[in-house]
């Protein structure tokens, strides 16, 4: 597994978690939720590619 896909989600969640703190701050809740719900789709996207690229490396391995 490699480190920097850690490294790339832990800054996705500190980025928006900064942003989220700015805009409550600047009392735009919904912007700010918006941002968060947009910020836990990518690191999902991230997660699905991941695995979808394991189910593709076990069925490389038992040849199916």
């Amino acid at each position: 597994m490699d480190i920097s896909l850690i490294f790339k989600i832990a800054g996705i969640g500190i980025l928006i978690s900064i942003f989220n703190i700015i805009l409550t701050q600047a009392e735009k809740e919904e912007q700010a939720q918006v941002l968060t719900i947009a910020g836990v789709i990518i690191v999902l996207m991230v997660v699905i590619q991941l695995i979808g690229d394991l189910f593709n490396d076990v069925r490389t391995v038992f040849k199916f």
